[in-house]
Formats: structure tokens, C-alpha cells, sequence
């Protein structure tokens, strides 16, 4: 219940940052679609500007000294996760049937090359986008069966989760001299 009542403070919080005087009310479910898309968004170009030669990199290979590196994933399994994650958390909020081959937790292992990976990441964003369309202030608080949390927590933690693999490849991206898509932009 305590991950309910935080979830609907963060959409509270959220809905009243992004109104002012002029806008027009938003709903619940385009409050989160917002962010399904900005997560979305850095995800994607941050995939799409490491070089295919670079997508299977994992700083364990720079055998840094005092680091502890071993085992982490690679760039290509870090967006596979995040991908069979989003599965993991938006399904029971649409109602959709898990994909078959999610595996462990790192997406599917017959996925190799840069394009496929994506593409996987882009149709778990596209569930994000369908649980997100789907909240109401009257769905919102339901817990889908076979869960522990209600729909509104399942779809917002999928866009923290995904914020916090977002970092680990924006380091990644820096191992290898590349300057993420998001720090190239100017800030307000």
C-alpha cells in the first residue's frame, strides 16, 4: 500500500509541476506517457550513437585498476534488459502476454545485432506507451492479478528503471569518447 500511496504522490506532484495557468488539464495517463517518452527518448539516442563495433562493450574489458567491473553487463545486454524489463512491469498493466524468450531478466539471447536490439527496446517503449493509455483515476490503483503493486506503481517504476540502466550507458558511452545525445544539447 505504502508503494501505491507514493506512486500517487509522485503523479500528484508530477500533475502540478506541469500545470500552469494556460495548459490545458492533463490526465493521469498522458502525465506518465510523458515520461514513458522522455526515458524513451535517451534510451534510444544514447543506442543509437554507440558504434555496432562498440555495442557488446562492458568496462570490464579496460581492466581499470581498484575497479570492480567483473561481470556487468555489456552495452547490448544493458538495453536487452531494459527492454525485457519493461515487458516484466507494463504486461500485467495492459493485459498483454509476456513475449516467450525474455529469458533471465536480459532480454533475448538470440538477438545480436545493433538494429534487432533496438527494435526490441522501441516495442517494450511501445507497451509502455499502451499501460500508460491505459491508467484512469478509477485503473490506477488496481492491482492487476498475479501482482503485488497497482498499475500506477508497475508503470511509473518501468520509467525508473529504465532511468537507472540509462545512466550506466551514458557511462559507457564516455569509456568510449562518446558524448551522450541528451549533453549536446543546451539546457534552459
Amino acid at each position: 500500500m505504502k508503494a501505491a500511496l507514493l506512486s500517487a504522490l509522485f503523479l500528484v506532484a508530477a500533475f502540478a509541476f506541469g500545470q500552469s495557468s494556460s495548459a490545458a488539464p492533463q490526465s493521469v495517463s498522458s502525465t506518465v506517457d510523458r515520461e514513458v517518452s522522455a526515458v524513451e527518448s535517451l534510451i534510444i539516442g544514447a543506442a543509437e550513437v554507440m558504434p555496432d563495433a562498440d555495442f557488446n562493450f562492458s568496462p570490464e574489458s579496460l581492466k581499470i585498476q581498484k575497479s570492480d567491473y567483473q561481470g556487468v553487463r555489456n552495452f547490448a545486454t544493458e538495453l536487452k534488459h531494459i527492454g525485457a524489463s519493461n515487458y516484466f512491469l507494463w504486461s500485467p498493466v495492459t493485459g498483454d502476454k509476456l513475449p516467450n524468450d525474455l529469458g533471465n531478466g536480459n532480454g533475448p539471447d538470440k538477438l545480436k545485432s545493433k538494429a534487432e536490439i533496438i527494435q526490441f527496446v522501441k516495442d517494450s517503449f511501445a507497451l509502455g506507451h499502451k499501460a500508460a493509455a491505459s491508467l484512469t483515476p478509477e485503473t490506477m490503483l488496481q492491482v492487476p492479478n498475479g501482482s503485488k503493486s497497482c498499475r500506477l506503481y508497475l508503470a511509473t517504476f518501468g520509467v525508473a528503471h529504465a532511468y537507472d540502466h540509462y545512466g550506466q550507458m551514458v557511462e559507457y558511452l564516455r569509456m568510449n569518447g562518446i558524448v551522450p545525445p541528451a549533453s549536446r544539447v543546451k539546457s534552459d
